[in-house]
């Protein structure tokens, strides 16, 4: 499955739009991990287990999409948007959207 933020392939051909597909995660941040990230934040540093976190809410999103996508029949997904949100103190919201679509 082709999945790119661009609103066409380049050397394919879009032959049939199936609609939009998106995919959510939302994880929560373990408190350990929120404590020595406040810690950090405050003595400077990267807060690793936050990118962490983040990467893998992406992942998620992007297969749930891409699983959506293929239950429709498509082989690509074009113009995908990565939107990421912080819910309460503690929870981490990332979607995945984009057009489900066949191509040549």
């Amino acid at each position: 499955m082709t999945v790119t933020t661009t609103p066409t392939l380049e050397g394919r051909r879009i032959v049939k739009y199936l609609g939009l597909v998106s995919g959510e995660a939302i994880l929560g941040a373990n408190i350990v991990r929120d404590f020595f990230a406040g810690i950090r934040d405050i003595v400077g540093g990267r807060a690793a287990a936050y990118e962490q976190e983040l990467t893998r809410a992406k992942e998620i999103a992007i297969r749930e999409m891409v699983e959506r996508a293929e239950a429709l029949g498509a082989n690509a997904v074009v113009g995908v948007d990565l939107d990421y949100e912080v819910l309460g103190d503690s929870m981490l919201m990332v979607s995945a959207n984009g057009t489900a679509v066949v191509c040549e």
